[in-house]
């Protein structure tokens, strides 16, 4: 039989492929947006949550009442500028009520960006009619199939279900595939176009509620129970509505409140005590005073810095379970990483031609890439890249018979229509092919192989045959793992982290070793089993590390449950997605990096903000002490080094800096402090430069100038 051999090309869709469009950092428009939000969360029952702000919004309120009964008590002061007159009381009411509803609007906008996500997603979850079959069988076939499904709507589907889904349907729930393959568009999930292939029996029989089969006919199991699919579950997550605080952030939260306690404290006892040198002050100024103290900037941005860090991973599409698994990824010390798919390309690829004595590269590259013609598999199309690269022109039409790969002759190639004849393969069926005994050759072909074996590699041997019948060896092709480019550099960023990489693969050691050696991993784990991986996480926790790890298998599950970080791939089992507390949705190992990066990016914006808010209340103390007790204690005024105008504008310009500067920060708690890979001596030492310097230099340049600008108003 003659066939023409054709070179495959990559004829993929021209275009980009659309994926989910993501929010960005801040937008005067989610600003905007946000306002209602905002305003539905000065409901004393949901403000009670934030003590801080708590404490604000009851001194705006005490401030507003006595604003209204100042005219009726009849105290006010004729002065327009003193601390008691009923503008400057007006004036600090509203900026309190601004500083609270600023303080809202940022947790409403990084809720907003959730929400709109869930939108979207809400979309995507269709209730679609569902074929039942009840007492599957997988011996049966189609048409008695067909005659026992029962039609149901996809939310009267309960847990164990069996469904049949074909070309063109929806799939009504998440389950597993107990029978059949096919391509299935998860879109609507992952944000990518391009088509899956979900078959049973392994470890991507996993399917999600909501996507369509494009191809084929598949049999479902249903895993989940109505209401709480994995959209759901994404929905609920996205929006925020079953985020819960992490142990740190309630670390901090507990902080700020027994700070608030504490300064409400010692706001209380200065009037008692300056009593005794008539240095009391009117309660708009000790409500001032009190909200300057508390750390009001940090209270304002916390909860919306831990909202919008699940966004990133959101937008990275990556689904957080619980905060708690995004601030452990910031905090963790020993990384897991399978060695197929994660380090290297997962598909071996032609890295080398080596001819033997005699015989030349183009000779070996021509024979190498015309036997790869017909040869669908990632690796035959790589030998013919190789030879693109290496510059040799490659006929892509050859007129021949093509001889498969089979388990029995472990060789491939073509018989060409002049009778001459190319193969490759293994070594020693190859040399039986070829029956040569030159013993030069042979012991230079050994060399080869051994070399290409010992540094993890597949040696698959060239060979060919003329018409006349002369057979000759041309060389070998050294097929590898080949890892990733630039991920040596981001281990080495992850070393300056203190973060230590270990390389997992079933592989033996000496091929371990080599790989982990390229890639620039610290350790290795070969000829590893589900076993060897609890066994490894558990001896690293117990050394006071924390682990994260991927996986996508059942075997994964313990080992998924046990890491401190586990992230499941979209495409696994449902076992491991439920083990795991993140799931991928791209499902791309290498994306356990950039999960790391997430989490470490959360805490420093924690943190920075904090020692900002901190620093900058130092400030505001220069600014509002002075100026309340300056007519009693004359020598005060030497702390007035910003030469504030009046006390009232001092007081009130304090207020209103308090106020806008958690507007300011808004954009950075969303978008979070960058991070670079550093140890954390130099992390720290950055952020007491920029945020703690800064935020004490920053209010007395932003006091002044709200002095200035007050200064201009009649009356003040």
């Amino acid at each position: 039989m003659s066939t023409t051999l054709i070179s495959p090309t990559n004829s993929g869709a021209s275009g980009d492929t659309p994926t989910r469009k993501t929010a960005s950092a801040f937008s005067a428009g989610q600003l905007v947006a946000s306002i209602p939000g905002a305003l539905r969360k000065l409901d004393p029952r949901t403000m009670w949550r934030n003590p801080v702000m708590f404490v604000v919004e009851i001194g705006a309120a005490l401030t507003t009442v006595l604003a209204i009964a100042q005219p009726f008590v009849g105290d006010a002061s004729t002065s327009t500028a003193s601390p008691t007159s009923l503008a400057f009381i007006w004036a600090i009411a509203v900026w309190l009520w601004l500083t609270v509803v600023f303080a809202n609007m940022a947790e409403a906008v990084a809720e907003g960006r959730g929400k709109a996500q869930a939108k979207s997603l809400r979309e995507s979850r269709t209730s679609t009619m569902a074929n039942v079959v009840d007492g599957y069988d997988p011996k049966t076939d189609a048409a008695a199939l067909r005659s026992t499904m029962v039609q149901r709507a996809s939310a009267e589907l309960t847990l164990g279900d069996i469904v049949v889904v074909t070309a063109g349907e929806s799939i009504p729930g998440d389950g597993d595939i107990v029978w059949g393959i096919a391509s299935v568009d998860e879109s609507a999930i992952t944000g990518e176009s391009a088509p899956v292939v979900r078959e049973s029996g392994g470890d991507r029989s996993a399917v999600t509620g909501g996507t369509r089969v494009l191809s084929d006919r598949i049999v479902v199991q249903i895993t989940s129970k109505p209401g709480e699919t994995f959209v759901d579950r994404m929905i609920a997550l996205v929006e925020g509505a079953s985020r819960q605080k992490t142990p740190n952030e309630i670390a901090l939260n507990i902080l700020l409140a027994s700070l608030t306690i504490i300064f409400v404290v010692v706001v209380l006892i200065i009037n008692p005590i300056a009593s005794y040198s008539n240095a009391t002050q009117s309660v708009p100024v000790l409500v001032a005073l009190l909200v300057c103290l508390i750390p009001t900037t940090i209270g304002a941005l916390l909860s919306a810095i831990g909202i919008a860090g699940m966004d990133r991973l959101v937008q990275h599409n990556v689904l957080a379970m619980s905060g708690r698994a995004v601030e452990a990824a910031g905090d963790v010390t020993t990384l897991l990483l399978d060695k197929t798919g994660t380090i290297t390309y997962g598909n071996r690829r032609a890295a080398e031609f080596a001819p033997v004595s005699g015989v030349s590269l183009e000779r070996l590259a021509r024979a190498a890439a015309t036997s790869s013609l017909s040869d669908p598999t990632p690796e035959g199309k790589s030998v013919l890249d190789l030879a693109h690269e290496l510059g040799f022109t490659i006929p892509t039409e050859v007129t021949g018979e093509v001889v498969p790969f089979t388990a029995q002759t472990r060789m491939s190639g073509v018989d060409y229509a002049d009778g001459s004849q190319v193969r490759k393969g293994a070594g020693s069926q190859v040399a039986a092919w070829t029956g040569v005994t030159d013993v030069k050759i042979q012991h230079e072909l050994d060399a080869i192989v051994t070399r290409i074996s010992e540094a993890g590699g597949t040696p698959l041997v060239v060979a060919e045959r003329t018409a006349e019948g002369t057979a000759s060896v041309l060389g070998v092709i050294y097929l590898k793992d080949v890892v990733k480019t630039g991920l040596a550099e981001r281990f080495a960023d992850l070393r300056r982290m203190g973060i230590r990489t270990v390389m997992i693969t079933g592989d033996n050691p000496l091929t371990a070793k080599a790989i982990a050696a390229e890639a620039g991993v610290d350790d290795f784990l070969a000829e590893a089993t589900p076993e060897d991986k609890m066994e490894l996480i558990k001896k690293e926790q117990q050394g006071g590390n924390l682990v994260a790890m991927t996986g996508d298998g059942t075997n994964d599950a313990p080992a998924l449950a046990q890491a401190d970080v586990g992230v499941a791939m979209n495409t696994g089992t449902s076992a491991a997605k439920e083990a795991g507390n993140m799931v991928d949705l791209d499902s791309d190992p290498t994306k356990l990096i950039d999960i790391v990066a997430i989490g470490k990016q959360l805490l420093i914006t924690r943190g920075s903000l904090t020692t900002f808010s901190i620093a900058n209340d130092v400030a505001k103390y220069f600014a509002i002490i002075p100026a309340m007790f300056v007519a009693s204690y004359p020598g005060l005024a030497a702390l007035n080094f910003m030469q504030l105008h009046s006390p009232a504008s001092a007081i009130l310009s304090a207020v209103v800096f308090n106020a806008l500067i958690i507007i300011v920060l808004i954009p950075l708690a969303l978008r979070g402090v960058k991070y670079r890979a550093s140890s954390v001596s130099k992390i720290l030492s950055r952020n007491l430069w920029i945020y703690g310097v800064g935020g004490l230099i920053a209010p007395f340049i932003g006091i002044k100038i709200i002095d200035l600008v007050i200064s201009l108003i009649p009356g003040f």
